[in-house]
């Protein structure tokens, strides 16, 4: 019986336990120098494969002094070149030859191996993969019961994140900085592991970086050029919890039981939004739903009754497009970051799925935000009807989004009546905000403790709409004095008073029934010298707050950069300590603007009179 044994059998020894068990026994074993090579080049990168394949050619060296079988070494070694093209066939290519080449029953463990060999006529011996348990990886060192997450990296010494949910410090454990060598070492043991046990699996593989998962650790691995150092990230959840253990548990249960809901969880990044959405996961399989996960990568950790899927064929919205044909009751989407994944949210909720969506925020509105231009604004509350917000480990803020056709609070016009997503209070039922379309603007708008607007919400809304009509007819400064709730003074140069009537009032009206406000025109001599409309010395404009900042335009956007806020963060956009509009700042640290929109019009008018922007922070 003469044998060729692939590079697969000879890492798991399954040729010497062959021969030990007496079905190998005096066999002719054939091994092709490319099988030495391959392995003798993974254990020169400190892969365990390499050392397993080395301690099987030792074994089968001692079988043939004992003289059970007959060993030979046969054909040409490797190249460097056909190592590296190993994953392309380039090796199994070389040891097929050999086998073809000695009329020999070739052996492997690998089922592509197999296929091909069977394709090209060949006598094939299949093995079933060992499956191995994954022990113990020499980073698990690094861990102790509070640490949530371990960071090595070339040069630095040994870094962690420890602590409760909620109470998570990053912190030195170590005194003796790492080396590339040792990085190495890990990182080669790391994959090995994950593509060799049933524990683990690779979910990424890309130049400079890989992905994989082991048990319950999800571990990053980044190389150059992708990264400046090598360096790997294990992370691991430190608690699992129940639905129980959270506030507003039985009520929130009993919301998610009585019809499938779309729920966001926001909070910021370590507040245990993920450890909740998979307290949600198991609740709601435990009551009897179908439920999956969509993450990117796998990192939940749910029970075996909830299959976790990540993308398919690179986009999530194939992976959609499966999870629609397997009908789930509810799927939890971990993390709701692009466009693209709120774009799926959105089809999968309208396709009548339950959907829970974890997403970065750092205030409950803003996760709810985040949808704004994303989505049609009347369909936010088919799309979404609960945010839980997640601080320090527990449920902070829940608030219910429904749809009321009515006037804004502060507006009284009853032609201003549109559509007005409520965003309430879970527990009160009290409104916390207003979510509506104004002069063709989204506007979110904060109300008080009574359910009215705030101070800083219609009634700086009213003042930029007044101002930006009243300035789409003149070219000198404009301002604008609310008297009430639906009634305002404007002021303008003396010259411009009868452009900005127009022939018998014409003008004024449309833009009174426009905005639904009734405005009486004066001039700029007549403006009272009160602190919104100068300065303390009763000259000149309001000293302006906040920020400020120089805006940058392009040829197709206003960029305003800005310092004294984080991304997510909601702000005041001001012109002279006027209000202009209120953005979110974007992920790169700025508000960008696109021109030729009423806000970007308005912005540049007030670049052109060289009024001072400004960015105030909202509270």
């Amino acid at each position: 019986m003469k044998l060729v044994p692939d590079t697969s059998v000879v890492i798991d020894g399954r040729v010497s336990a062959g021969v030990e068990s007496g079905e190998y026994a005096d066999a002719t074993v054939i091994v092709p120098e490319a099988v030495v090579g391959e392995i003798e080049a993974q254990a020169n990168s400190g892969r365990s494969t390499g050392w397993d394949g080395l301690s099987e050619l030792q074994r089968l060296a001692d079988l043939a002094d004992d003289g059970d079988i007959d060993l030979q070494y046969v054909g040409d070694r490797a190249t460097e070149e056909d190592i590296k093209r190993a994953a392309a066939g380039a090796i199994d290519a070389i040891i097929r030859d050999v086998a073809v080449e000695h009329d020999a029953t070739f052996v492997t463990s690998d089922i592509v191996q197999s296929e091909v060999a069977k394709a090209k006529g060949l006598d094939v011996q299949y093995l079933e993969p060992l499956d191995e348990e994954a022990g113990a990886l020499d980073i698990e060192q690094y861990f102790d019961e509070s640490t949530m997450s371990v960071h090595l990296k070339a040069g630095v010494v040994p870094m962690a994140k420890r602590g409760d949910v909620g109470d998570i410090t990053y912190q030195e454990i170590g005194s003796t900085k790492l080396d590339v060598d040792t990085l190495k070492e890990y990182a080669n043991e790391i994959v090995d592991t994950a593509k060799r046990t049933d524990e683990g699996f690779v979910e990424l593989s890309e130049e400079g970086m890989t992905i994989a998962q082991i048990r319950d650790m999800r571990i990053a691995i980044a190389r150059p050029p992708f990264s400046d150092g090598f360096e790997i990230t294990a992370v691991r959840p430190i608690v699992k919890t129940t639905m129980e253990e959270y506030e507003f548990a039985g009520e929130l249960k009993e919301r998610m039981l009585e019809r499938d809901r779309g729920i966001l969880i926001a909070g910021s990044p370590g507040a245990g939004k993920s450890t909740f959405g998979q307290a949600v996961a198991e609740f709601l399989d435990d009551n009897g739903y179908v439920v999956k996960t969509m993450e990117k990568p796998r990192d939940l950790q749910v029970g075996d009754e909830i299959t976790q899927y990540t993308e398919l064929g690179g986009s999530m919205e194939n992976t959609a497009d499966s999870l629609l044909m397997v009908r789930p009751d509810y799927t939890i989407y971990d993390e709701v970051r692009k466009t693209d994944d709120f774009e799926v949210f959105a089809d999968m909720r309208l396709a009548g799925v339950g959907m829970v969506g974890v997403v970065h925020a750092t205030r409950p509105i803003d996760a709810l935000q985040r949808l704004v231009g994303r989505v049609e604004l009347g369909m936010i509350p088919q799309i979404v009807d609960t945010v839980v917000f997640i601080e320090a480990g527990d449920v902070d803020t829940v608030y219910d989004v429904s749809t009321e056709v009515k006037v804004p609070e502060g507006l009284m016009e009853e032609d201003l009546a549109r559509p007005v997503i409520q965003v309430s209070d879970f527990e009160t039922g009290r409104p916390a905000y207003e979510i509506y379309t104004f002069n063709r603007q989204v506007v979110t708008v904060p109300l008080d403790e009574a359910g009215g607007s705030s101070e800083s919400g219609v009634g700086n809304l009213a003042k930029q709409e007044i101002k930006r009509e009243i300035q789409s007819a003149t070219r000198g400064p404009v301002e604008v004095e609310l008297r009430g709730q639906n009634t305002a003074v404007v002021y303008v140069s003396d010259d411009e008073i009868s452009h900005v009537i127009g022939k018998g009032g014409g003008r004024i009206s449309e833009i009174e029934e426009r905005l639904g406000i009734s405005i009486d025109v004066r001039t700029l001599d007549e403006l009272p010298d009160t602190p919104t409309a100068s300065g303390a010395d009763g000259s000149g404009s309001a000293e302006p707050q906040g920020e400020v900042v120089t805006p940058d335009i392009t040829s197709r956007h206003i960029n305003i950069p800005v310092e004294s806020a984080s991304p997510g963060d909601t702000v005041e956009v001001q012109a002279d300590g006027d209000y202009l509009f209120t953005a979110t700042v974007g992920r790169g640290g700025d508000i960008q603007v696109s021109r030729g929109s009423a806000i970007a019009e308005e912005l540049e008018r007030a670049i052109d009179r060289q009024e001072r922007i400004t960015v105030v922070a909202n509270d």
